[in-house]
């Protein structure tokens, strides 16, 4: 193929001009960035020829390789994996798949260091080379392929790229950064491994770099022993020396392994930039046996809600890399553990369709979702400070002291997905249960736990009252609260979409009931005393000709209308029956676009409100019990079916 000049896609340019014109600060991840890309495209290689062991041709020994020149001024780094064939390069350089790549784009902003940090986590590593680059050549040839069929790729960085077929004997990639004036401090051998050190030091592959040694300069007068000397320099030898220590971190014992290199090794597997909240590393042994290594992240990341985005651990079998994101391993709700299964049972040409099938693999899910649930149990177990008692911080260790805290940090990022569990993980609910956290009538922060609130209920009480809403606010002036406010009593409030879905698989916790506040008929058991009871039902027989209006007024509205006590200032409220569809959830259905049953609420009315009383009698009856429904609607978070008409009859009483 003679050279061919392509146009960059249009995401690319933007992206290119925002990488040689704004991620200035902390350059040096760019190199991290490509020894990741060289270790995966080895990775790939080692994968592909578990069927055709012939790619490896002549070079077994998988390896990344990172070579300067001072006087070119060049940078190379060279991999001898998988490689990419003409059109590979043209897809791959050119395109960027990744749909996480505008909101990459949308998060830059005058913050330099997250930018710079940030562009491992959009699949758009390899562009971090213009940080240090004004021109990139890429020489490259797919294992398998012939030594004509190798490729040339170069760019400036700007709007366009060349592509031309050359001659290339070894297969894999080089990359060469021709580096900026500003950016010569790459070509140092001492500078280099410093930051292989720091980012890639556990990359499983060996990254070689050719020795120096120190030459002493020449004598200015060679008759004159004792004269100066030409100044001395480093100079490169004919050998290769590894930089990194070449072995999977996994495989060694854990009191080798520093806290420092595991948040490191955490950054390279995730392309995180933040350390992890916390991780667990364990050999499990018994009828499966295989290594796990897995994190929960300190931050969502972008995607945390995408369902339909593959997610999960790096599955290795027998160290050898299998597949990156084995969602076979973690079920969906633990979506954001990051980690490594090392698998000593599974064959190593196993396949994701061969991971749905196999008992081995369900027994590592197992094990792995378990590992998480303790490791979350922990940090909610000393997540609060104990009690100030006298001597009692002096027992607490270190590690316990930096673990205060931190289960309200991860719930705070990852809530709402844990939440998941309680509807897809039946195994699990009970622990699951035990870890879930809300604001409630008396925190406004989301810390209380079922527990927290059982141990809290008065007494004669026999339910977990709770309410769902679409935000704190709408909580917490819901008129469905009013009553259990003028009683004291706690309800748990839920503002998380989820929260409604997930409640419908969880009917207890502990043998106590959980009880929404605006499901079914007002009652509060012995929390009522006989003359409240009392006082109700006169209340009811004695409004009976007005609810039978009221019925007939609202019959296409409303399913029933019933006098209450749950009421306290409000003339009215939306309840829905106990084993019904809530309002709130079938909103939220028809916002997603799904198919929702029409839900027909039952109006229950304040008969001690002057509005209600105001009925009886009113020759605006018919106004007055629509305005009732539809500002009990607006109440609990909906809108009438006719806002005109809701504002046309207010209107016309106000006049």
């Amino acid at each position: 193929m003679s050279k061919q000049t392509h146009a960059f896609q249009a995401e690319v340019a933007q992206l290119l001009h925002l990488v040689t014109h704004s991620l200035y600060s902390n350059q040096e991840i760019f190199l991290r960035e490509l020894i990741s890309n060289a270790s995966d495209a080895c990775d790939k290689l080692r994968f592909e020829a578990l069927n055709n062991n012939a790619l490896y041709e002549d070079a077994p020994e998988l390896q990344v390789r990172l070579s300067f020149d001072k006087a070119a001024k060049t940078l190379t780094i060279t991999d001898n994996g998988i490689g990419m064939s003409a059109q590979e390069a043209i897809d791959h350089l050119g395109t960027i798949a990744k749909s996480g790549t505008k909101d990459f784009m949308s998060k830059l902003s005058g913050d330099q260091k997250s930018d710079a940090q940030l562009i491992g986590q959009f699949g758009v590593g390899f562009y971090s080379g213009f940080i240090v680059a004004d021109k990139i050549t890429v020489e490259t040839r797919r294992a398998g392929a012939q030594a004509e069929e190798g490729v040339r790729w170069i760019s400036g960085g700007t709007g366009d790229f060349e592509v031309e077929t050359i001659h290339r004997a070894q297969r894999g990639t080089s990359v060469i950064l021709h580096l900026r004036e500003e950016a010569l401090e790459y070509a140092n051998s001492w500078k280099l491994k410093e930051i292989v050190g720091k980012y890639s030091d556990h990359i499983s592959l060996p990254i070689l770099m050719e020795k120096e040694e120190w030459k002493d300069g020449e004598l200015i007068d060679p008759k004159d022993e004792n004269g100066g000397r030409q100044p001395g320099a480093m100079v490169k030898t004919a050998e290769w020396e590894t930089i990194n220590k070449a072995s999977a971190l996994w495989t060694r014992p854990k009191k080798d392994i520093s806290d420092e290199q595991y948040a490191d090794f955490y950054k390279q597997i995730s392309r995180d930039f933040e350390a992890p909240l916390t991780w667990t590393h364990n050999r499990v042994e018994g009828s499966t046996e295989y290594t796990q290594l897995l994190y929960i992240p300190s931050k969502a990341p972008h995607d945390l809600w995408n369902r339909d985005k593959k997610a999960g651990i790096k599955l290795y079998v027998k160290r050898v890399f299998i597949m990156d994101e084995a969602e076979a391993l973690m079920p969906n709700y633990l979506r954001f553990v990051k980690g490594v299964v090392d698998s000593a049972d599974l064959p190593l040409n196993v396949s994701r369709e061969l991971l749905q099938e196999s008992r081995d693999v369900k027994a590592i899910r197992e094990g792995c979702t378990k590992r998480v649930l303790s490791m979350l149990e922990d940090l909610a177990k000393h997540d609060k400070a104990p009690e100030a008692t006298e001597g009692v911080t002096d027992v607490l260790s270190e590690e316990d002291k930096a673990k205060q805290g931190q289960y309200t940090r991860f719930y705070a990022e990852f809530g709402a997905v844990l939440k998941e569990g309680l509807g897809e993980d039946f195994g699990n609910q009970g622990r699951l249960a035990k870890l879930m956290r809300f604001a409630s009538t008396t925190s406004d922060t989301v810390s209380v736990g079922f527990a927290d609130y059982k141990a809290r209920m008065k007494e004669g009480q026999d339910a977990i009252y709770y309410i769902t809403a679409d935000t704190l606010a709408a909580a917490k002036n819901s008129p469905q609260l009013e009553v259990f406010k003028k009683k004291g009593i706690e309800v748990l409030l839920m503002t998380d979409r989820v929260d409604e879905w997930a409640l419908n698989f969880v009917h207890e916790f502990e043998g106590t009931p959980l009880q929404s506040v605006a499901k079914g008929a007002f009652d509060l058991g012995k929390l009522q005393d006989e003359e409240e009871k009392k006082a109700a039902e006169t209340a009811a027989e004695t409004f009976k000709p007005v609810l039978a209006k009221l019925k007939e007024a609202l019959k296409d509205k409303a399913e029933d209308v019933r006098v209450t006590s749950r009421l306290v200032d409000s003339p009215a409220c939306l309840v829905v029956t106990d084993d019904g569809m809530s309002m709130q959830l079938a909103r939220m259905l028809k916002q997603a676009g799904q198919q929702a049953p029409e839900v027909k609420p039952v109006l229950e009315v304040n008969p001690d409100h002057a509005l209600v009383k105001k009925l009886d009698g009113s020759v605006h009856f018919h106004d007055l019990a629509h305005i009732l429904f539809d500002q009990a609607l607006l109440a609990e978070g909906g809108l009438p079916a006719d806002p005109a008409a809701y504002v046309k009859r207010v209107n016309a009483l106000l006049s």
